[in-house]
């Protein structure tokens, strides 16, 4: 349907539009932001007085917290909190993603 799919487009990218993702998923999250956000979960819970043994195990749980807020496929849907924007458009087909995302900022 036309029409849905249409819908579906300006739903994700209103999406992107207000949430700012900074990648599709994690498999394109630069490799220096990974390393540097694991890098501060570490010293995060280092602070906390975190057992130094766990600290890579509560950093790779903070990293998966990071690629839900920062990557679209993982994001809340902003429409429909109780989904995620992978979840919406499959939903409509299971084949459904988003493959490419340009996201512009005028006065940044």
């Amino acid at each position: 349907n036309k029409e849905l799919e249409e819908q579906m487009g300006r739903d994700v990218a209103m999406q992107a539009a207000a949430m700012a993702p900074i990648a599709i998923n994690e498999d394109a999250v630069p490799a220096d932001v990974v390393a540097k956000e694991l890098e501060i979960g570490k010293e995060k819970a280092r602070l906390e007085g975190k057992p130094e043994q766990i600290l890579d195990k509560i950093a790779q749980g903070r990293l998966g917290k990071f690629f839900k807020e920062v990557t679209l496929l993982n994001q809340d849907f902003v429409k429909d909190g109780k989904k995620t924007v992978k979840q919406y458009l499959a939903d409509a087909d299971k084949d459904l993603t988003v493959v490419e995302m340009k996201r512009f900022t005028l006065n940044a």
